[in-house]
């Protein structure tokens, strides 16, 4: 008796649906980080929206509960963009460029001043820049179809 072995095409997925699962199961899990005692730093001075949040995730990466919560969001975003391809292109493509911007922001504006409410420090600022490069790069190079496998 042979085996047959089902696979539907719905659920095989492309190399470019996984890449943007992965960006967002990274953001969900530095989100749930920023808000567990502990991995943040300074956790006891972490404000909602303002560059007097005294809080660093490992130590390193000044945070907010805004900041968290755009990580969350950014995690939940690339999980739902990955249950299809062009989804998850345009996730990546548009999430990377966001992150550029918000690098580009985060260099001239003053790491003291108000207009700093995500909060932002030197850290963050080149951590966005490698996150918009990487994001792009893998939504750019990515195929979005799924390995065809031949056969039967």
């Amino acid at each position: 008796m042979a085996t047959r072995t089902h696979t539907s095409a719905t659920s095989r997925r492309a190399p470019v649906q996984y890449g943007a699962q992965l960006v967002g199961a990274v953001f969900l899990l530095v989100g749930i980080l920023g808000f567990v005692p502990g991995v943040t730093a300074h956790y006891d001075s972490m404000e909602f929206a303002s560059h007097g949040s005294g809080a660093e995730l490992l130590g390193v990466f000044q945070v907010s509960v805004l900041h968290n919560l755009v990580h969350l969001a950014f995690g939940v975003a690339g999980l739902v963009a990955a249950r299809t391809d062009v989804a998850a292109r345009t996730y990546l493509m548009a999430g990377g460029a966001i992150y550029l911007v918000l690098w580009l922001y985060g260099l001239f504006i003053g790491h003291d001043s108000s207009a700093n409410f995500v909060p932002l420090n030197t850290a963050d600022n080149w951590l966005h820049f490698v996150l918009g490069i990487g994001m792009i790069a893998m939504g750019a190079l990515l195929p979005k179809r799924r390995p065809h496998h031949g056969g039967s």
